[in-house]
């Protein structure tokens, strides 16, 4: 038995099976690339679900790492910090908002801007006592906690899982109209992301997010946006609703941030919104004993001048548009579909059971890192920092793959 074969072994023996991971384990990464136990090299194509943008083991985020950790680790929010303040005032500024509420993983925040958006409801908006309604999409993935399956349209996520929580509609994604519709008394939020991930990649049509901040508008909804997976330059823009956002009418109520922000070392996330809708939230009602801890401001002030500083989202539109050019040049009848902007594209492949799978594990022996979503489509979200030799080096492998590829295996 390989030490790959004995590592995967034991870890299928003592961790429950939440995952299906690519049979490769790493050991360490550096910039675009992983190593592995057996000492092979893979291109990272996948920037762990686009946590990773900056590149792995980065020298400012891993020096912001030790610097603070050699100073001061967790004290909970029971005290006040001096890297909690210079945090915060620096993430307020960068997303043009007036306040945060820190949290940890993706799925955390999404519940706290659940929360907040009712707690408005009914202190702001005069909902009736727990009536408060939130549409979101079909398709979505907002984590998997209770109350966001709940919203969810998935019933491999939901099956075995209830009974779920009250109080949320499903529209289809893409169509403002259907949000119109879905709208009555008792909404007080619209939560969606602008451009599905976990969905396969889907983008919406262009003036989507403007119409629904307009109806959010017009019926005193809060618009909020769900940027984990496309915030901190991945689109193209700092976060993608600024593809549509020309003169500030599309910024949401409530922005929710995560996995880039923490740099890719540490959990971090965040609810983000005005001072006015902040108003309805007071000690006791909401908290984290880790949200907002000393080491993860000084990951997320990194997080944030590096993306600043690095002009990845335009580094990420140029070639995230080169590389969606190169895969449009594969003639193949495998290839259904290229779509994505900036560096998180989406490869869709023809109809055939578990063929993203097999698709990976091809690249997979190609020193390629990328993963399959919904069966058929595979994400390509790199790092920021990748550079057009490394594009060329995928597409030759993705070419290759296609070019070998046997509908029978």
């Amino acid at each position: 038995m390989s030490r790959t074969q004995d590592i995967i072994h034991q870890t299928e023996m003592y961790s429950a099976n939440n995952y299906h991971p690519l049979p490769v384990v790493m050991t360490s990464g550096s910039g675009v690339w992983l190593m592995d136990v057996e000492g092979r090299e893979y291109l990272d194509m996948f920037s762990a679900y686009s946590a990773q943008n900056f590149g792995h083991c980065h020298p400012r985020i891993t020096v912001a790492l030790i610097r603070q950790a050699r100073r001061l680790g967790t004290t909970s929010r029971a005290v006040y910090t001096d890297i909690y303040n210079d945090f915060v005032q620096a993430i307020d500024v960068f997303c043009d908002m007036d306040k945060i509420l820190p949290a940890n993983g993706g799925a955390e925040a999404v519940e706290t801007a659940i929360k907040l958006a009712r707690k408005w409801g009914y202190e702001k908006k005069g909902v009736d006592h727990d009536r408060a309604n939130i549409i979101f999409c079909d398709n979505n993935f907002h984590g998997r906690t209770i109350s966001i399956i709940s919203a969810s349209s998935s019933s491999d996520n939901k099956n075995g899982f209830g009974p779920f929580t009250p109080g949320f509609t499903l529209v289809p994604f893409g169509d403002a109209n259907a949000i119109e519709r879905a709208v009555n008394e008792n909404t007080v939020g619209v939560l969606l992301e602008p451009i599905q991930g976990e969905g396969g990649i889907i983008l919406p049509p262009d003036g989507y997010l403007r119409e629904v901040r307009n109806i959010c508008n017009r019926h005193n909804v809060l618009f909020i946006l769900d940027e984990i997976q496309t915030g901190f330059g991945r689109t193209g823009f700092n976060f993608a609703y600024e593809y549509e956002d020309h003169c500030g009418d599309v910024k949401p109520d409530i922005l929710i941030l995560g996995k880039a922000l923490g740099g890719g070392v540490l959990p971090v996330s965040a609810v983000l919104s005005r001072k006015e809708i902040f108003e309805v939230i007071r000690p006791g009602d909401h908290g984290s004993t880790f949200g907002g801890n000393p080491l993860a401001c000084a990951v997320g002030i990194a997080a944030i001048n590096l993306t600043v500083d690095g002009r990845y989202a335009s580094r990420s539109l140029n070639l995230g548009r080169y590389f969606m050019d190169g895969l449009r040049k594969i003639d193949s009848l495998l290839i259904k579909e290229v779509r994505g902007r900036g560096l998180m594209i989406g490869l869709e492949l023809a109809e055939q059971d578990g063929i993203g799978r097999r698709f990976s594990e091809a690249m997979l022996r190609e020193g390629v890192l990328c993963k399959e979503t919904r069966n058929n489509v595979i994400r390509f979200s790199p790092p920021l920092i990748i550079g057009r030799d490394e594009l060329d080096l995928a597409l030759e492998k993705i070419n290759k793959v296609i070019l070998n590829w046997s509908w029978s295996q």
